[in-house]
């Protein structure tokens, strides 16, 4: 079983569930390393003291405060855990709420609950109820130095915890340009409508299997084809990007919509035909 990130309990109302928590999510990112250009070398990350200007091992770096300029108070990590031994060891579940009124831009990072030996039960308990009333759990999580909000909600034989950002994380929406005054820059009802039968085209069950990283892959099939080169050392040069063509006419925007309905509507076509001759 991989190692745990965090081991705790959750709190609910008087029950006490000891629980583990687990990495839900990895990155899937191209992992590229900074070269030197002059020799391609790799380019370390290098702690260094700001005074002396000399390297600092890690053994030799602890956190601190600055309540004053180049004025410190060291925490260690039992320092941390001491300032609040409960709230670093529990999950306190504080209230219930329907998902659908938690707003999506909330939500941030996934991590898994299981319950840790002899907690079983009592995990099993609040999954059941989490399950059966269809509401999300919210409480409170320390992780490291920060704590957390953080959505609970059934997943599988487990609970996935949904770590949430706080009210003031969020920031206000810009100010959004409109469409220009008069006939000609306003949205129309015909192209409302048409824009919901592009939709309607385009709308399938959510089957998250069927989307993949293409630009990662893409990226991989150019090094593939950079190494059968032997261009391992070479640097392309940059392009100049081209600016995308700007469309401000109504007409222009409903053949775009006419032309993606009717795309829609024969590639499901070619789709149902392929699958009867395959049949």
């Amino acid at each position: 079983m991989p190692r745990s990130l965090w081991k705790g309990a959750i709190s609910f109302g008087l029950v006490h569930i000891p629980v583990e928590l687990h990495t839900a999510s990895a990155p899937s990112a191209l992992d590229l390393d900074l070269l030197d250009k002059r020799d391609f070398a790799p380019v370390g990350y290098k702690r260094y003291n700001k005074v002396t200007g000399k390297e600092v091992n890690q053994q030799d770096i602890v956190k601190g405060y600055a309540y004053e300029k180049e004025r410190y108070v060291v925490l260690s990590d039992a320092d941390i855990r001491q300032a609040n031994v409960e709230s670093t060891q529990t999950i306190d579940i504080l209230a219930f709420v329907e998902l659908t009124d938690i707003p999506i831009k909330y939500f941030d990072q996934p991590y898994y609950l299981i319950p840790s030996k002899g907690g079983e039960r009592v995990f099993a308990l609040l999954r059941q109820t989490l399950e059966k009333s269809g509401k999300a759990g919210i409480g409170q999580i320390v992780i490291r130095t920060k704590q957390h909000l953080a959505a609970l909600l059934p997943e599988g034989d487990g609970i996935l915890l949904n770590l949430l950002r706080y009210q003031e994380e969020i920031r206000a929406l810009p100010a959004v340009p409109q469409p220009r005054t008069g006939k000609a820059g306003q949205v129309t009802e015909k192209e409302v409508q048409m824009a919901l039968s592009l939709v309607e085209d385009m709308s399938e069950s959510w089957d998250p299997s069927q989307y993949t990283d293409s630009f990662k892959a893409d990226l991989m099939a150019l090094v593939r084809k950079k190494i059968k080169a032997k261009q391992t050392h070479e640097i392309s040069e940059p392009e100049a990007e081209q600016a995308p063509t700007k469309t401000n006419n109504v007409v222009d925007l409903m053949q775009l919509l006419k032309a993606s309905i009717g795309d829609k509507r024969r590639q499901a076509s070619s789709g149902k035909s392929n699958r009867k001759r395959t049949a």
